[in-house]
């Protein structure tokens, strides 16, 4: 989606916010600095596992091969679980840490939650991983990590430090109370979606670990998470146990049984949903449940997922995929209700399509977030000459595509792109054919008819490129009129495009009205922050430029059933 600002002044705003835009800070003071000294325990697992504790007990202790002394941490990811093994310890808040760790493997990450992480991908050697954090102003734990990726088989790891000051609480041996009123928020074919209440300590509660039967799968800070990489139609039980900054661990909260979504079997095949898209980077972003509430709309599309570098998944390519605004925007629209999907790319900015080495490269960054959120859907904005007009990008996204939904049943996958006013260009063709060629499984091709010199007449250019989007499909994949139209979806820009194109309220109704009645898959618009009025007011961030009411087009979009 092409935003209606340059990312430059924006840029600018989020140099002027300094460290308050990074995830780990929460105060303006500066941080300190780590004293050298390793505060985790067994970091070379010469005493066995503990304490540290692995994901569907699938992390183990090995002689052969080790970095250094007699053990090492042998991880064996499976196509449904990345083997993450981890430990929390107690630090001081507003102080910098390093975490290293030698490993081997494929595909093998090291992190911290709510942080940063780094990886590699395949060497055939022990090579040495390093990443640093600073905590937040209160914060007094951190979980580190480290795991491998879906069905790449076993890897190994050894002499994990974390530098920097221990934190207190050796004398505190009280554990927190149990969690209270655990129960399921959603679900879909691969994620459950969970919330309690929160426990009480004497000290303090610092995280929740929440367990699938006897197994260890999410560490969160809140009372909430959702649980992916799940079996479609397959019954799971849930417990949480709380934490404090001592490692104390409560008693199991009650029990909780969620059956799965049964897998979808991709094709666009009942898909349908009005998402506009919210940007938490500029524009004076909306609270997404006041919108909600006042449109009726359940589901909203996030921008913008980038490269924050290394291949490495960041809101805007600078705010933390976890913990920030962004996240609590979705935990609002969620507990409202709603759903979200991240974009992917866009117009500007540092692409991971672009950025990432291979298409396996590019799948794994993409399942980060698809755990992170438990999403149902992702859309890939490929637009510009470093996408859109890459042919070998193009491929790249769509193999990564068809990637996540083998390992993700029933996640349905969106692609967004530019269109003329008949239909797709020369490289918009070139993509549908690629998605045809690779057996991509696409579910919903989305074009943005506005910024193609389209004049006056915005319904009937719409209208056009969508017949001429059709006409594509139905000669590439065979389809007939029904078929082809269950795979369109339409993205506008509400009121005045880039090029001073004006899209109205009522001619939006109009496509929307054609929407419904051809039953096409999507409709979106850039965006909820631009729903606000603003005559004579040019194109801005955050209104329309043009005369309406609040939030009219978001209203109009909820009107959308396909």
């Amino acid at each position: 989606m092409r935003t209606s600002l340059p990312r430059r002044p924006r840029r600018r705003l989020l140099a002027l916010l300094g460290t308050a835009a990074l995830a780990f800070t929460g105060a303006v003071a500066l941080p300190g600095t780590a004293e050298a000294a390793d505060i985790l325990t067994n970091p070379g697992f010469e005493a066995g596992l503990s304490p540290w504790t692995c994901t569907g007990n699938l992390g183990s202790v090995v002689s052969s091969p080790v970095h250094g002394g007699s053990k090492a941490l042998q991880g064996a990811a499976s196509s449904s679980d990345t083997a993450q093994c981890s430990q929390t310890v107690a630090v001081q808040p507003n102080t910098t840490y390093s975490l290293s760790g030698w490993v081997r493997g494929s595909y093998v990450y090291l992190g911290v939650n709510g942080g940063p992480s780094t990886w590699t991908t395949s060497p055939s050697s022990y090579s040495k991983l390093s990443v640093s954090f600073t905590t937040g102003a209160s914060q007094t734990s951190a979980t580190v990590y480290l795991h491998g990726w879906y069905a790449q088989g076993s890897y190994y790891a050894d002499d994990v430090s974390l530098d920097g000051p221990g934190g207190g609480g050796g004398s505190d041996t009280q554990a927190p109370t149990a969690p209270t009123g655990l129960t399921s928020t959603g679900k879909t074919s691969s994620s459950v979606s969970l919330a309690w209440h929160a426990a009480t300590d004497n000290v303090g509660v610092t995280g929740y670990d929440v367990y699938r039967g006897s197994s260890k799968v999410l560490s969160v800070s809140g009372t909430a998470g959702t649980v992916g990489g799940l079996a479609s139609s397959t019954s799971y039980t849930f417990t949480v146990r709380a934490r404090d900054a001592a490692g104390n661990t409560s008693a199991a909260s009650n029990a909780v049984t969620v059956t799965t979504d049964a897998g979808g079997g991709g094709g666009g095949s009942g898909f349908k949903q009005a998402a506009p898209y919210l940007y938490e980077g500029w524009g004076d972003p909306p609270n997404p449940q006041t919108v909600m509430n006042a449109t009726g709309v359940k589901a909203f599309t996030m921008a913008f997922v980038l490269d924050s570098g290394g291949c490495t998944p960041a809101w805007d390519g600078q705010r933390s995929l976890t913990g920030g605004v962004d996240q609590t925007a979705i935990n609002q629209i969620r507990a409202a209700g709603g759903d979200v999907v991240p974009s992917f790319g866009g117009w500007q900015g540092s692409k991971l399509g672009a950025n990432c080495s291979s298409a396996s490269a590019l799948a794994a960054a993409t399942q980060k977030v698809i755990d992170a959120f438990g999403l149902k859907a992702v859309d890939f904005d490929i637009e510009n000459s470093d996408e859109f007009e890459n042919e070998a990008v193009q491929a790249k996204i769509l193999t990564a595509l068809k990637t996540l939904k083998a390992n993700n049943p029933g996640l349905r996958t969106i692609v967004t792109f530019g269109t003329s006013t008949t239909g797709p260009t020369y490289y918009g063709n070139r993509l549908i054919e690629q998605a045809k060629s690779i057996g991509a499984g696409i579910d919903v091709f989305t074009i943005m008819p506005f910024d193609f010199g389209g004049g006056s007449d915005m319904y009937g250019n719409t209208v056009n490129a969508a017949e001429g989007l059709k006409s594509k499909l139905k000669s590439t994949f065979g389809w007939d009129d029904a078929t082809a139209y269950a795979h369109i979806g339409i993205s506008g820009m509400n009121g005045l495009s880039d090029q001073r194109e004006n899209t109205t309220p009522t001619i939006w109704t109009q496509i929307r009205d054609w929407a419904n009645g051809h039953h096409i898959a999507r409709l979106a618009f850039w965006s909820v922050n631009r729903d606000r009025p603003c005559p004579g007011g040019g194109v801005t961030s955050n209104c329309s430029g043009i005369s309406q009411s609040n939030w009219q087009f978001t209203s109009i979009t909820a009107g959308f059933t396909g």
